[in-house]
């Protein structure tokens, strides 16, 4: 079975970075689209931003120009670059990827278990 291990959260102060690393384990054939969620309290969870197998990408308006997608099939990772923090950019971070070829055959919809990431002074 595929399991997503994140890491890379943290305290940071405002205007701070930090690079979330999400890596696939197991024997994979390929990876689906990616991407990254994220769920502060008292709020819904929320799309943070996509990547396709084609590279392609798409943000959350909240993290457009801020936040950027990454990933290397190679490593069978997604990486999310946080630039330019903000207090509420506050969450728990999680990854996912939608399917999965695999030796045991397709696997989808799998989770990471998140990532905290704090920003504040």
């Amino acid at each position: 079975q595929v399991q997503l291990v994140e890491s890379g959260g943290g305290l940071v102060q405002p205007g701070g970075s930090l690079r979330l690393s999400c890596a696939a384990s197991g024997i994979i054939y390929s990876l689906g689209a990616m991407g990254w969620y994220r769920l502060a309290p008292g709020k819904q969870r929320e799309l943070v931003a996509t990547i396709t197998s084609g590279d392609s990408t798409n943000y959350a308006n909240s993290v457009k120009g801020r936040f950027t997608i990454s990933r290397d099939n190679a490593k069978n990772t997604v990486y999310l670059q946080l630039n330019s923090l903000k207090p509420e950019d506050t969450a728990v971070y999680y990854c996912y990827v939608e399917s999965v070829a695999t030796h045991r055959g397709p696997e989808s919809d799998v989770w990471g278990q998140g990532t905290q990431v704090t920003v504040s002074s």
